[in-house]
């Protein structure tokens, strides 16, 4: 083994073991002004070490872990948020703890919490073994669903259990896919680990039963499904992002959603090298359009601003496994897009949202208004990411919609027209509700903001950017994996 493919498994370790660590120390750490900056400082290195990835050598898959083209991109993306999202929430849960809704104890859980989220995250990306990233998932999940519930509110415990409940049924279908994944290889594989090894699998895909891979792969589509939001499979989410601290639902919407999606791509690769096996897209494509479609017009009869901002996270995700479900390099590349510029935007407008429901000291959208006027440097930040959300130039957002409404009117004319549709419809009823929050008459309290607006404000660059110009490099490496997808 050479120096570089060492550092390259020095590196996914640290991507794992960073959290780990950090976790059991953050547990047992008193003081929340310690821990706030341990669990930053953790944040920031395990995102160091996965920008380390880009520039080492990658080693030869293993039978549980995995470096590809495909999975930096969601590990850079999730520990890039992740870092960000714990700057945030230093702030943000600095306020809690002074008002009282959370304990020097709840605070050791949170971050302790958070860590190990990152790290179920992480081992979902960087899994060969499909058993060990349904583990992952999982792994992820309940962490979540632990920190939904933390306030210890009646509603913040009824969205905690109904998240549990829903989930488990979810990667309840995910275990029974995998499993069948598992049989349909075995004849060809052999019993043990390398039936379970998602680079073997697909060498010899072809081979396998494919009445098998097709029940496994609906089961996988609504299973994951729960956990990426789809509709009708979505209804722990907004509950979810509701009822928690504000931090999670940022962490929901830009990344935990994504592992959900990976573990889609990854067995819609599978399917999609069987010959006799039925093709993943039409599936894809009809649960995208049916959860783009109902949540826009779920957006107009939202009156609590983070589950708004939950319907709008289904319609994206909606869209985006539309996207991969049309497939093709042009459409496949637009869901890669969408997917980074969703996570930034989306994650931008909840660090906005949180730090103005604790200065209202409320999250109804009728108690919260002219926040341009009020809170100038929040109120226009919250603009901006709407309107970046919503899909208006030059944001990253309307590049990514505009490619795939290209794809679709080149290659399926008839789907155009619902996609169109419910872009549209979001478009309106996002705008509708912007307009009396950022410029109608102000209400409520008019004290200072006491936010962190880097992770914010650098979400919205970065949005803002790639709507202008995406480096050559970058469209490179994007129109490679577009091609791996299929």
């Amino acid at each position: 083994m050479n120096a570089s493919s060492l550092f390259t498994f020095d590196a996914v370790a640290a991507i794992l073991a960073i959290p780990v660590v950090a976790a059991t120390l953050l547990a047992l750490m008193p003081g929340y002004k310690v821990t706030a900056r341990v669990n930053v400082a953790a944040s920031l290195l395990t995102l160091v070490a996965a920008l380390c990835l880009f520039v080492t050598e990658r080693p030869e898959p293993g039978r549980y872990l995995l470096v590809d083209d495909l999975n930096i991109v969601f590990i850079v993306l999730n520990t890039f948020v992740g870092f960000t999202t714990s700057l945030f929430s230093a702030s943000y849960i600095a306020h809690e703890l002074e008002t009282g809704r959370l304990t020097p104890a709840n605070l050791r859980f949170y971050h302790a919490m958070y860590q190990i989220m990152m790290f179920g995250m992480n081992l979902a990306f960087v899994s060969n073994n499909i058993g060990l990233m349904w583990v992952a998932v999982e792994l992820a999940t309940l962490t979540t669903v632990l920190m939904v519930g933390i306030y210890r509110t009646h509603e913040a415990l009824e969205a905690a259990w109904k998240y549990f409940i829903l989930g488990s049924v979810g990667i309840a279908f995910a275990l029974f896919g995998t499993i069948l994944v598992y049989l349909a290889a075995q004849p060809v594989v052999g019993e043990g680990y390398d039936a379970m090894v998602w680079t073997l699998l697909v060498e010899r895909v072809a081979d396998f039963d494919p009445a098998l891979l097709n029940v496994a792969f609906i089961f996988l589509l609504l299973g994951y499904g729960t956990k990426v939001g789809l509709a009708p499979l979505h209804a722990w989410l907004p509950d979810a992002h509701a009822e928690g601290p504000t931090p999670i639902s940022a962490v929901l919407s830009g990344l935990l959603l994504n592992v959900a999606l990976y573990a889609v791509l990854r067995f819609k690769i599978l399917l999609a090298a069987s010959p006799e096996a039925i093709s993943p897209g039409p599936l894809m494509m009809t649960m995208g359009l049916a959860s783009l479609i109902f949540a826009a017009f779920m957006l107009y009869r939202r009156r609590d601003i983070k589950r708004m901002f939950a319907y709008s996270s289904i319609e994206h995700m909606g869209i985006i496994v539309f996207a991969f479900g049309l497939g093709g390099p042009l459409a496949n590349f637009a869901g890669l897009l969408h997917m980074v510029m969703h996570s930034l935007t989306k994650s931008a407008i909840f660090f906005a949202v949180g730090h103005i429901s604790q200065i209202k000291g409320t999250q109804r959208l009728s108690a919260i208004r002219g926040l341009t006027e009020t809170h100038p440097v929040l109120g226009w930040g919250l603009v901006i990411g709407v309107a970046a959300i919503a899909g208006l130039p030059p944001m990253g957002v309307f590049m990514s919609e505009f490619l795939l409404v290209s794809s679709t009117f080149a290659r399926q004319p008839l789907l155009a027209v619902p996609l169109v549709f419910g872009l549209l419809v979001a478009f309106g009823a996002l705008l509708l509700r912007l307009t009396g929050v950022a410029f109608g008459q102000p209400r409520g309290s008019r004290k200072p903001a006491d936010a962190s607006y880097l992770p914010m404000y650098s979400h919205l660059v970065l949005v803002l950017i790639a709507g202008i110009y995406l480096p050559p490099p970058l469209v490179a490496w994007f129109q490679h994996i577009a091609n791996l997808l299929r």
